[in-house]
């Protein structure tokens, strides 16, 4: 990739990470306040709040501000593994058939045990996931590396393909309600005891950060990792393992985040580098950034359209998250062809 002189003193920035937390701390603050209910930072710090304003923040609000953190943070995550262990900067959960296949799973298992608990709905999403993920390497495996543009857009086919498997069983068992809200994620029903799931998440970013190096080596290619001593197979199918987990435990507890993925590694790269370990915590930063944001702003929509009115409704967060990222897609491809 040709880096400009710009990109290259931005990488030698060592700022990011402190500008990260901070960002980090203004958005959860916010995310906390902002929304139909009348409470401010200064009745919590002043003890103003009534009961039922304490109700609401450890009911609603904080679980909601916690799901938007963890699930930005996770999926920015697994972009950045899946552009590695691919190599190519067009790559993300939504553009390789994960996010779609983890879909086919929960209409699968809504059909033949509709009463199963979610933690066993999670596990054959994941399960789904992670055959889609394999079955899009499978495929990119006959494509040049070199070829940028088709690797992601046999994603975007194969994942089109599963979607609309899934489509047509939810609309023949009356399930299509139920997938779309899957398909685009939405916080305004999580609630103190419907995101826990999410921590699971957590988990998997710290052990994508422990294996850090040897997915850095791995995205050097086959031959070239295997000649420094790396069992090249096994580290892509961990990485794929914990993109697939990741996708399937958002898209259960919160829906998809179109695009979240492809956008967050390919910013953070040009301000630090291809190096995972260092990419990977300001990629959680900023992902988790990103989706606050993005909440905030399609909670606050509504309103500023009804002139201010608070509680008019909200616009989902999988749609402002899929409007940002397909304008970055967009930019990122006709700065590819310009290049090119």
């Amino acid at each position: 990739m040709t880096t400009t002189l710009v990109e290259r003193r931005l990488q030698h920035t060592s700022l990011w990470p402190a500008l990260g937390v901070v960002a980090l701390v203004v958005s959860l603050v916010a995310s906390v306040f902002v929304g139909a209910a009348n409470i401010t930072v200064w009745d919590a710090l002043t003890g103003g709040l009534t009961e039922a304003h304490r109700v609401y923040l450890v009911e609603a609000r904080l679980p909601r501000t916690a799901a938007a953190a963890l699930a930005g943070a996770s999926l920015a995550i697994a972009g950045l593994l899946m552009q590695l262990l691919t190599r190519n900067r067009f790559v993300e959960p939504s553009t390789a058939g994960t996010v779609e296949s983890a879909g086919l799973g929960l209409v699968v298992v809504a059909i033949i045990a509709p009463g199963a608990p979610i933690v066993a709905k999670m596990l054959v999403a994941m399960v789904f996931a992670l055959a889609g993920t394999a079955l899009f390497l499978a495929c990119i495996r006959r494509v040049p590396v070199s070829d940028s543009f088709v690797v992601p857009l046999i994603g975007i086919m194969l994942g089109s393909v599963v979607g609309a498997v899934a489509a047509f069983l939810a609309l023949s068992r009356d399930l299509l309600q139920m997938l779309n809200s899957w398909m685009l994620a939405d916080f305004s029903a999580v609630l103190a005891g419907r995101y826990e799931l999410l921590w699971l998440v957590a988990v998997l970013g710290v052990l994508a950060y422990i294996a850090a190096d040897r997915f850095t080596v791995a995205g050097l290619g086959e031959d070239v990792s295997t000649g420094l001593g790396l069992d090249h197979k096994t580290v892509v199918a961990a990485g794929m393992a914990i993109v697939a987990a990741v996708a399937a435990v958002v898209v259960v507890t919160v829906g998809a985040l179109p695009l979240l993925g492809l956008v967050v590694p390919n910013v953070v790269s040009r301000l630090v580098g291809d190096d995972a370990r260092r990419g990977l915590p300001l990629v959680a930063l900023l992902g988790a950034v990103t989706v606050l944001v993005c909440d905030m702003v399609g909670r606050s929509l509504p309103g500023l359209f009804a002139g201010g009115a608070p509680g008019a409704g909200e616009v989902p967060v999988g749609t402002i998250v899929g409007i940002l990222g397909g304008a970055v897609f967009l930019a990122m491809m006709l700065r590819g062809v310009r290049n090119a």
